[in-house]
């Protein structure tokens, strides 16, 4: 009986030194707005950023985001120095960061895109270490693999509740797709949420969910959706990029890839956008639905949706407010995080089933590389963004852009800067005529066959000397300052210091 007793004895059941259980009064509710934080500042100091630390950001609001310009101010004020700065990209709105540069708080920069004065600034020499230009794809590869460590990430967001939910399509300011915001909150060690509306709990759906959210705080505007969809989203009125966009939905049509259910993107730039729209008038003419839009999603691509030319639109990023407001409004508008779109190490990019993709470009060269970072005069003043990742994996990759713009060359001998590699490029449309990488045969009589001006790229190169004369050569000093990433990490070109 004793041996029996012994079994079921409690000190003989517990591990030696492990502790009893101890019960716990409830805490009856007064956590559950332990989250909300009075202002930035103390969201920044319950954080714990310290000097050296990387903080991070996304670009849904494009050129109306406020947040970044404002957070960097707060951390300037507080007296940090020497952060890395990785935005997922930076427009023309955060030229601000210019003076947090030369005050020592911000030191690295990892991003996909720079413009304006901010991008000039650097191209001049203005950081001691080169700018880490990523594609988007390529951000989530870095993030992954643990080169690109985010200590704090400040996600701003139109709604919220107190918990953390939140998303981008509804509310006041809406953006969109947080498809980009959604691998900050997910891999960020600590998530600061920042919102214009506080909704009552549970937020949902919810594009950044509660489990991955540290803090949120209340703040008067994160962004102004109107200038969403300005600058290299817009939908063009120059005859010239209409041409392109003509020529560019004729190429479709003819290139074996134009038929039930094929799958498209069409990127930034006037003529890419603008092919969405005589495409659609081909896809009503023929009877044709597409199965997928993908990538970042404009009010053409929603229009196609509509009409039921498009079944499903997989959107990384809300290009305007139709696409921002059809996002929370129509089931068959699928938010996607910027893992699903591109990420090259993902278990499953959306890219990897993508037939047809459009890219504009401010440079190409006789080998078909691609540059769409720095201008003719060597200044950062563009992005990668999802460029090199859709050209990569896409069925058939074109490219559209003029021969000549004013009087610059776009077809060069070499592009400044090589952001896409000419092996991943299919077609090149000009208003000057269509050349056709040299390895898709098939593709360049399918084409001959439909009456389109097929060319070489040399050719094409002539003419645009012959117009514009060749250009100047720019000079560079030694000093890099930005690196291009290409999808996997590896270094693909460099850009130096002008001189």
């Amino acid at each position: 009986m004793k041996d029996i007793q012994k079994q079921f004895d409690t000190k003989a059941l517990t591990p030696i030194n492990a502790p009893f259980f101890t019960c716990k009064a409830k805490t009856k509710g007064e956590d559950r707005r332990a989250k909300l934080c009075e202002s930035i500042e103390e969201s920044i100091k319950r954080s714990g950023l310290s000097d050296g630390m990387t903080i991070s950001f996304h670009h849904a609001f494009r050129g109306g985001d406020l947040l970044i310009n404002n957070v960097i101010n707060v951390i300037a004020k507080m007296g940090f120095k020497n952060l890395t700065l990785a935005s997922s990209s930076l427009a023309s709105v955060n030229d601000p960061v210019i003076e947090h540069i030369k005050n020592g708080v911000v030191t690295q920069i990892y991003t996909s895109g720079l413009r304006s004065k901010l991008g000039e600034a650097i191209s001049k020499g203005l950081m001691e270490k080169p700018v880490q230009i990523h594609s988007h794809g390529g951000r989530v590869h870095l993030i992954q693999s643990g080169e690109l460590k985010i200590d704090v990430a400040f996600l701003g967001v139109p709604v919220c509740d107190a918990f953390g939910n939140a998303n981008g399509y509804s509310g006041r300011s809406k953006c969109g797709s947080l498809g980009y915001a959604m691998i900050d909150a997910q891999y960020a060690d600590y998530v600061v949420v920042l919102t214009e509306s506080l909704e009552e709990y549970p937020n949902v759906p919810a594009s950044l969910h509660q489990d991955q959210v540290d803090a949120v705080v209340l703040v008067d505007e994160v962004g102004d959706p109107s200038k969403i969809g300005a600058g290299e989203t817009r939908m063009t009125t120059n005859p010239k990029e209409l041409l392109l966009a003509s020529h560019t939905a004729k190429l479709i049509e003819h290139s074996g890839l134009f038929k039930e259910g094929f799958s498209i993107q069409t990127g930034t730039g006037g003529a890419s956008l603008a092919t969405t729209v005589f495409l659609s008038e081909k896809m009503e003419e023929k009877g044709i639905h597409a199965s997928f839009g993908l990538g970042g999603i404009t009010g053409t691509m929603v229009y196609m949706l509509k009409r039921g030319l498009i079944k499903t639109l997989l959107d990384v990023q809300s290009f305007d407010e139709f696409a921002a407001k059809s996002l929370g409004e129509n089931k068959n508008h699928i938010e996607i995080s910027a893992n699903e779109y591109a990420n090259p190490s993902s278990k499953g990019a959306a890219i990897k089933q993508l037939d047809i993709v459009v890219l504009s470009a401010l440079e190409v060269d006789l080998d078909f590389n691609v540059n769409v970072i720095t201008g003719s005069k060597g200044f950062l003043r563009g992005a990668s963004g999802g460029h090199s990742d859709t050209a990569a994996e896409a069925k058939l990759s074109i490219i559209v852009a003029p021969l000549t713009r004013g009087r610059l060359p776009t077809v060069t001998k070499r592009v400044n800067t090589i952001v896409t590699p000419g092996c991943s490029v299919d077609v090149v449309v000009t208003d000057q005529g269509i050349a056709v990488n040299p390895k898709n045969v098939e593709l360049k009589e399918r084409l001959k066959k439909a009456g389109l001006q097929i060319v070489e790229m040399q050719e094409l190169y002539e003419r645009a000397i012959a117009l514009c004369g060749e250009p100047a050569e720019i000079k560079y000093k030694d000093k890099v300052v930005a690196v291009i990433r290409y999808r996997d990490g590896s270094v693909i070109d460099v850009v130096k210091q002008l001189a």
